[in-house]
């Protein structure tokens, strides 16, 4: 199940893809700077998961005037995620969790995702978005069972700007 408003947000340490090579981004850095948008996607390359982020880069300066990081959250590795951000102008950090430890610890695992489509792996983030607070708290939750479904960025600007 996934996790709920009111529930502190487990911590974590990814990695990205920064301008030296990997680097390790953690969320308990953040606590106490800002709020942070955590955007989990299913797969870099895809068409829902592309217009996404780059929906989200194009209106970064909107998130960062309500006093918002937003980290994206995937399962690829670093090195495909920087060549999809390359590719597509995507400017936002993207955090590998290939091996999907985070994702089980939100809660927001595919059991089998796309076997229809002869993928079915397991692990795989579903569409998703949290905001954690200063206090390191979630106090927005939003989970889709169908990865072409977008999360509703107009409920989370609204609610971001309730924290400011």
């Amino acid at each position: 199940m996934a996790l709920q408003v009111g529930t502190t947000a487990p911590d974590f340490k990814l990695t990205t893809l920064g301008a030296a090579g990997p680097e390790y981004v953690a969320l308990s850095a953040q606590l106490g700077k800002t709020n942070t948008l955590l955007l989990f996607v299913p797969m870099a390359f895809t068409g829902g998961c592309t217009a996404e982020l780059c929906e989200v880069t194009g209106s970064l300066n909107s998130f960062t005037s309500l006093n918002a990081t937003v980290l994206a959250i995937s399962g690829d590795n670093p090195f495909a995620q920087a060549a999809w951000a390359q590719k597509e102008g995507i400017a936002l950090p993207l955090l590998s969790d290939y091996d999907h430890a985070v994702t089980q610890a939100y809660g927001i695992a595919y059991d089998s995702f796309l076997p229809e489509k002869n993928l079915g792996q397991a692990g795989v983030p579903k569409r998703s978005a949290f905001i954690v607070d200063r206090a390191g708290v979630i106090q927005y939750a939003e989970v889709h069972d169908n990865p072409g479904e977008p999360v509703d960025f107009a409920a989370i600007k609204a609610k971001l700007a309730e924290l400011q």
